[in-house]
């Protein structure tokens, strides 16, 4: 990992903080795309993933915005009360499980909370090149948790952008089915609470599956973790057996024991750990997999097992 300077810590909304990093040296960063993440190591030593939410056309510095959550497993509340201006953090280079499709020239973003930010990428990236159409939806419970607010209700891009506020209350959701509705050209690019992405997916369903992409800025242990309970994992090319604790990912078991398989997001949405399902019922917790593949595949960062026993194509 390499260390960053902090150049600026301030909240931009409430409970929202942004942090800017930069190389000590003054040096170019590593180049990311709209979309990446970085994996920061916080002041007390957890390693969490953040969205990048300035222009990829910036070389100089990394932009992220973090919403403190008191009641997380520490790693918000570390980095914003303990990350100050002038200190040093490890970061590894930015990752992208998230990017935007090359060739799609109309997207729709749909957004709640914090996970505006790499749609705040997204968005700033389209701008710039001038190449494709957007249409953004940011759903926040009120205009003082609204991060980026001043920014996204700019003559700039006013006209592009809706923000809707629901003060909390279920019966004020906003429609998004007058958008979903009909299929088109677009690609759809949902980030934020999983009650959100649930229903877009949900709404979403007569799309073509290639045209909708979703990112989860939750941790992956949190996902349903009061019905988490132990199990045991058979790696069918080797016979392994890797029993997997109620607090523990697939991933995490596997890696515990010796084994790893191909990662990104940790959180279900990119598809990246794909495996092939081959005995037992999978207890599915992913926004990847369709109904019809659940019997045969299973995504091992979030899904978990109904059976005693899984055994997978490893």
């Amino acid at each position: 990992m390499t260390p960053l300077k902090v150049v600026r810590s301030e909240e931009i909304a409430k409970g929202i903080h942004l942090l800017e990093l930069r190389d000590p040296a003054e040096g170019a960063l590593p180049e990311f795309s709209a979309g990446a993440h970085l994996t920061v190591r916080t002041p007390s030593g957890l390693l969490r993933k953040y969205s990048l939410c300035n222009d990829p056309a910036e070389n100089d510095r990394y932009v992220i915005a973090v919403k403190r959550d008191p009641a997380g497993r520490g790693g918000s509340v570390d980095l914003v009360d303990n990350a100050k201006v002038g200190q040093l953090i490890d970061m590894a280079p930015p990752e992208n499980a998230f990017p935007l499709n090359p060739g799609a020239k109309n997207f729709i973003f749909i957004a709640g909370g914090i996970g505006i930010t790499p749609i705040m990428a997204m968005i700033r990236h389209l701008c710039a090149s001038g190449l494709a159409k957007f249409r953004l939806v940011y759903l926040t419970r009120d205009a003082a948790s609204t991060a980026f607010i001043d920014e996204l209700n700019s003559n700039n891009w006013k006209s592009m952008v809706t923000i809707h506020h629901d003060q909390g209350d279920p019966a004020r959701a906003f429609d998004l089915w007058p958008l979903l509705e009909k299929p088109g050209s677009a690609h759809i690019y949902c980030c934020g609470p999983r009650p959100l992405m649930d229903a877009v997916r949900d709404m979403s369903g007569h799309w073509p599956r290639s045209q909708i992409h979703f990112e989860s800025f939750a941790d992956a242990e949190q996902t349903r973790m009061a019905d988490n309970k132990p199990f045991r994992l058979r790696l069918a090319r080797s016979n392994a057996v890797v029993d997997v604790r109620s607090d523990q990912s697939i991933i995490q078991a596997m890696r515990s024991c010796g084994f790893d398989a191909p990662t990104s997001c940790e959180s279900g949405t990119c598809g990246t750990c794909r495996t092939a399902l081959l005995e037992g019922e999978a207890d599915h917790r992913d926004l990847v997999l369709d109904e019809e593949e659940h019997a045969s595949q299973i995504m091992l960062c979030v899904s978990r097992a109904r059976s005693a026993e899984l055994v997978i194509d490893l």
